[in-house]
């Protein structure tokens, strides 16, 4: 039987640097993954590997329900990407493109399915609260050089763009996934592709797929049948516990819940052990983990079911702790148990089901649940509903210095005021009828806070963050905002993002929300941006919205060489040899940490609102390499000019950016003092001045003129640039 390799051609999907995300690069994919990004049981995927439980399987012609969490954590961190300098999401986007695309080629139907919110139960907070904190040190690892493994802030914004894009089915679950991806691959009789080892303990009539073993970049056929294949392998429940003397498998969630997953455990586990534990000569270093995985497994195999094993369990551990054991155990196990799915509906109707949340949840207007189920929604809508809490993302920046949080507080306070409104308007109707609130909203006239849990220095801290009820809106109901008018949603976005109408006629509908970001992030910003660093950001989005239009060959400017010449230019800035090479320039990756985190609340505030303003394309936004690269040339003496020139287009959306920058904040607000005026200023403090268009004040620094006046924004929009070809 003869093979063929399947290359897909990477010209097809996106820029030309990003020719450079090889399969090679991707299939490199039995690194080490980081463990913050690793879900389910402990040990158990490894143990499961090592003792080779899995069995090669040729994936084609069938449905596959996808963990989308998993995938796109798996996508990015072994595939080289950049980490330390904020991601570079447009390779990101072609990866997954080229994933989905071989899906494809191989007629495989994909179902991808997104966790949401914190399970309200609270069972798995203390585990989330050890991740994010992990995330911390391994983000201050990152920023001094040493290994670490950060997701970039917009790479789930990114993925499900484009899995839009490729109208791949997607469903965002209110909560926790887990269960719900189980009972869908078994009504659909379906593997799941995940990298959760829970769903080794789920019941999967198809099996599981785990992520590190699907060769999608080695995509072949036979010739025989003319076939192309994924190259695999498969898990089943079956299969595993025949190794286990054919051990019932209802015994594998009491296992699971002895041995530690997300939400269990166990404490006292330690007596159990050391009478079930068989003892091994000359056991290899870090395998004691294993060591107990297979000794619990070959001890519960001589239980007829899981209520015998209970007992004994019981028995073994004694009065003291058997009762707390005993209800840990049953809410353990409970967690396995499958319900009929709720997830087939969704993926068949588009519309969020009106059943089973929590409240206050389920009063929810109907067109919010279709925005959240359809991820269109962050999943922190459902977490201040029903917590009123909030764990805030990590990224790599100066850990000396606050959060880049900080800094977007202020939006999300805006976001917090729109839904913690309407949750005690909800309380204040359920007392009037007589029913019971739960946690409650605040007293009426009370002020709303919500709970954030954010980096302080190395230390999660947990701090309150009082909610903002500007007054506009309370003319905005959060039940009536799909049919409230397009100019008053608009206008309380720009009032929270503290801009004026005429910036977003400046530029292109889809940079409008990201220059609005921009110009607040200037004014807000701590430290202030320097020139340097604004350039580089304008610079990005002027690259990013060049490659878009090229891609989409829009304009008569999309097919012209000289602009084909400048995206190589800046490309090439890329992925020059040593571009990135060094230590993390920290006062570089703070500045851009806050504009990341600014552009990520408002992003969801403005979807919330039901998107006054166009969905900018993530993919396009932001090059962490690009933008870094950028800084230090510009710091060198490159100029601005000198990177653009050659093409009308480029130079003008350039233009048009930075004068509409200009004109919201200032000309003197972000850009660092010459060394012959700090040398001036030395003796003396300068005081700060105020600027009629900055609103929230600012050093007196200059960041010059744009690069030409501007007499009509959108005119080369159209334009042919073939006057400036080379």
């Amino acid at each position: 039987m003869k093979r063929k390799r399947l290359l897909i051609p990477q010209s097809c999907f996106a820029t030309p640097h990003v020719d450079s995300v090889s399969h090679n690069s991707v299939r490199r994919i039995r690194r080490r993954v980081p463990h913050c990004s690793r879900m389910g049981v402990q040990g158990l995927t490894s143990y499961v590997e090592k003792n080779r439980h899995l069995q090669p399987l040729k994936v084609r012609n069938t449905t596959l329900i996808i963990d989308g969490c998993s995938l796109y954590y798996m996508l990015y961190f072994t595939s080289g990407l950049d980490q330390e300098h904020g991601g570079d999401y447009d390779s990101f986007a072609l990866l997954v493109r080229q994933f989905f695309e071989a899906l494809f080629t191989c007629k495989i139907r994909p179902f991808v399915v997104l966790d949401g919110g914190t399970d309200p139960s609270d069972k798995k907070f203390r585990t989330l609260k050890e991740r994010l904190q992990s995330k911390i040190k391994q983000a201050n690892a990152l920023s001094r050089g040493a290994n670490g493994s950060i997701l970039p802030l917009l790479s789930k914004e990114v993925f499900v763009q484009v899995l839009r894009s490729l109208h791949v089915p997607l469903i965002q679950s209110i909560f926790e996934a887990d269960s719900e991806i189980a009972a869908l691959a078994n009504e659909w009789n379906c593997a799941v592709l995940t990298n959760d080892s829970d769903f080794y303990i789920y019941d999967l009539k198809a099996g599981c797929l785990p992520i590190t073993h699907f060769q999608w970049g080695n995509v072949t056929n036979c010739k025989r049948t003319s076939e192309w294949f994924i190259p695999a392998r498969v898990f089943t429940i079956n299969r595993f516990c025949a190794n286990f003397n054919q051990m019932n498998k209802a015994l594998l969630p009491l296992f699971a819940v002895i041995i530690g997953n997300d939400y269990s455990h166990l404490q006292d586990t330690e007596r159990l052990f050391s009478c079930i534990e068989v003892p091994k000569a000359g056991r290899a270093p870090g395998s004691r983990m294993h060591s107990r995985i297979d000794s619990l497994l070959n001890w519960l195999a001589g239980f007829p079911g899981p209520q015998e094993a209970v007992e004994a369990l019981l028995e073994l551990l004694g009065d003291r702790c058997g009762r707390n054991v005993q209800v840990d155990l049953s809410c353990g196990i409970q967690d396995y148990q499958l319900s009929p799915s709720r997830l087939a509906p969704l993926f068949a109707s588009k519309c969020a089901p009106t059943f089973g949340h929590p409240e206050p949840l389920d009063a929810l207007p109907e067109w919010i649940l279709c925005a959240l189920s359809e991820a269109q929604l962050s999943p922190i809508v459902a977490d201040v509903l029903a917590l009123e809490r909030v764990l805030l993302p990590v990224q790599v920046e100066n850990c000396r210095l606050p959060s880049s949080n900080i800094a977007s507080q202020p939006i999300r306070q805006v976001l917090y005021g729109l839904l913690l409104d309407w949750k005690q308007r909800q309380g204040q109707k359920q007392a009037t009828c007589g029913r019971g609130q739960g946690k409650g909203p605040s007293p009426s006239g009370a002020p709303h806070c919500v709970e954030e849990f954010d980096r302080h220095e190395l230390q999660l801290r947990r701090s309150l963050v009082q909610a903002t009820l500007p007054s506009l809106l309370r003319q905005l109901p959060l039940e009536r905002l799909n049919k409230m008018s397009h100019p008053v949603r608009q206008q309380l976005l720009l009032q929270t993002l503290g801009v004026d109408e005429s910036v977003i006629h400046a530029v292109p509908p889809s940079l409008s929300l990201p220059l609005c970001v921009t110009c607040y992030w200037v004014s807000s910003c701590n430290p202030r941006p320097s020139k340097p660093h604004v350039q580089a950001l304008l610079l990005s989005l002027v690259y990013g919205e060049s490659c878009r239009l090229r891609a989409a060959h829009t304009g008569s400017a999309a097919g012209s060489p000289a602009l084909k010449t400048v995206c190589e230019r800046l490309d090439w800035l890329r992925s020059f040899r040593g571009a990135t090479s060094g230590a993390v320039d920290l006062d570089t990756a703070h500045v851009y940490s806050q504009w990341q985190s600014c552009l990520w609340s408002s992003f969801y505030l403005n979807k919330l609102l039901c998107s006054p303003l166009p969905e900018p394309e993530c993919a396009g936004l932001y090059s962490g390499t690009l933008v870094h690269r950028i800084v230090r040339e510009l710091k060198g003496g490159a100029t601005v000019e000198a990177l653009l020139v050659g093409a009308a287009f480029p130079q003008q959306l350039y233009s048009n950016l930075l004068e509409a920058l200009w004109r919201s904040v200032g000309t003197t607000l972000f850009s660092t003092p010459s060394s012959s005026s700090k040398k001036k200023r030395r003796g003396k403090k300068q005081p700060p001045q105020q600027q009629p268009g900055n609103r929230r004040g600012g050093r007196a620094t200059d960041i010059g003129p744009p690069i030409q006046s501007i007499s009509n924004r959108f005119a080369l929009l159209e334009v042919d640039d073939r006057e400036n070809d080379p």
